[in-house]
């Protein structure tokens, strides 16, 4: 807005007087001026006239759409009949209306009523194996008796063992059938009997006979590499290894090393595994057959070798040397042994054993071979093993959830002998786990080794040069 400013100097002060400059008034021979800046003079009689005349046009807007008309009513035509025919004919139907499509048309004289509905020459159909066995997955695809029992005693005599991996598709073709009142006859038959083998039952004039159709299979030992990380037993699944060949690596580790104190996310976990992989593209995997730990603190090469199956280290001394150190797969050490605080009793006391924090229901297995003294409830242990493997060793596994063994029994190493719980006096699920020797408790972790099987001369020998042979195996790294 312009201004005047106006000094006056009465000595020794000025004063500023300001003055809103004077707008001339409108004259009734201009045009009125309907475009107005709302950001200029605000308040003014012009500025107001502009906003009243923008309401007014939002107002006008609002109203107009607000109207409602009518949109005008066509009369619908009817259809001719002779194009409703032809559309009925032409068309598709849809099924909630009937599906009504096609012309009527009546039977001619040439038209004769058949007796029963023709059934088709052949049956082609692909069944699955389901528990029950072969035989009953052919007899409810539809095969007759006497020819499952053909293709029964052809498969028996093909394959050592006739039973078939569940789920094993059956590619069937059934022939025709002289009257509804008998099967159909079995014309082909195809199956996968075993990862190297194919078996095709087909009909000739003879009768049924068998084709052996064998198929390539690779059985080189996979050997996979990567590092630990924040858990073994994690990076071993990220690594494709199966679970039982999993369970067993980390097994043949705990005899010799403290899987929770020794192991270090910076180590790497080397194994071998017996693997078989087709032409086809599938793969079997089978036993373990070489553990080892690369790590900063020690080196573990463990092989299995012998008639036995058993793992020998590098030296030829066996893994099962003494006590696994730790009893229950997967777990963390959660206390260890000596004096603490008791959380539920609420005094310092002696801690027998040490604590292993995993789920509800982790198996729990015997740390050294020996028998079962103790399989029940006893007191703040809750649920408790108790096994004695001689020369006054003893080990207890308390807190369980649930007890595989019984008093008296025999059990091996690795065997499983009870699951993870939280019975008895305990804050949560886990194994508490203590090794007595002359009636005294001592600290697991400390326990010294007890003599095991030794390789020695020739023996020895062998089991170097396929310890050397394993390890030119190449290695399939995932870190």
């Amino acid at each position: 807005m312009a201004t005047q400013v106006e000094a006056i100097r009465p000595a020794p002060w000025v004063v500023f007087r300001w003055h809103p400059t004077a707008r001339p008034a409108p004259s009734w021979d201009e045009p009125v001026d309907l475009l107005v800046d709302l950001g200029d003079d605000i308040g003014s009689a012009r500025w107001w006239r502009g906003l009243l005349t923008l309401g007014a046009l939002a107002a006008t807007a609002i109203a107009l759409g607000l109207v409602r008309v009518p949109a005008p009513r066509i009369p619908p035509v009817p259809e001719p009949a002779d194009l409703a025919l032809e559309r009925r004919a032409t068309g598709v139907g849809a099924l909630a209306s009937g599906s009504r499509t096609g012309r009527p048309v009546p039977p001619g004289p040439s038209v004769v009523r058949l007796s029963e509905i023709p059934e088709r020459p052949r049956l082609e159909l692909v069944a699955r194996l389901g528990s029950a066995g072969l035989a009953a997955a052919l007899r409810r695809a539809g095969v007759g008796p006497e020819d499952v029992a053909a293709v029964l005693r052809l498969v028996e005599g093909a394959v050592s063992s006739p039973r078939l991996e569940p789920d094993t598709e059956l590619d069937l073709v059934l022939g025709r059938r002289e009257t509804r009142r008998v099967p159909r006859p079995l014309e082909r038959l195809a199956f996968r009997a075993a990862l190297d083998l194919r078996l095709e039952v087909v009909r000739t004039p003879q009768g049924l006979a068998l084709n052996r159709i064998p198929i390539a299979v690779d059985d080189t030992p996979l050997r996979l590499q990567g590092p630990v990380g924040r858990s073994l037993a994690a990076s071993l699944r990220r690594a494709g290894v199966p679970a039982a060949v999993a369970a067993d690596f980390l097994r043949q580790l705990g005899y010799v090393l403290d899987i929770q104190r020794d192991v270090r996310a910076r180590d790497r976990f080397d194994l071998v595994v017996e693997h078989r992989r087709a032409e086809t593209g599938e793969r079997e995997f089978g036993r373990l057959l070489y553990a080892g730990l690369e790590g900063h603190r020690r080196r573990v090469a463990l092989l299995r070798f012998g008639p036995k199956g058993e793992f020998f280290g590098e030296n030829g001394e066996g893994a099962r040397r003494g006590l696994i150190r730790t009893p229950v797969e997967g777990a963390r050490l959660s206390s260890g042994f000596g004096m603490r605080f008791h959380p539920i009793l609420g005094f310092s006391r002696l801690h027998q054993g040490v604590d292993f924090a995993a789920p509800t229901g982790t198996p729990v297995v015997a740390s050294a071979a020996g028998r079962v003294t103790l399989a029940g409830w006893s007191g703040g242990y809750g649920q408790v093993v108790e096994v004695d493997h001689g020369r006054g060793l003893k080990t207890r596994y308390a807190h369980l959830s649930r007890i595989d063994v019984r008093p008296g029994q025999a059990v091996g190493q690795g065997q499983r002998i009870g699951a993870v719980g939280s019975t008895g006096l305990s804050t949560g699920p886990h194994l508490h786990y203590e090794v007595w020797r002359d009636g005294r408790a001592v600290n697991p972790a400390e326990t010294r080794f007890l003599a095991g099987p030794r390789l020695e001369g020739a023996e020895l020998a062998r089991f170097k040069a396929e310890l050397d042979r394993i390890r030119r195996l190449p290695a399939t790294s995932i870190g």
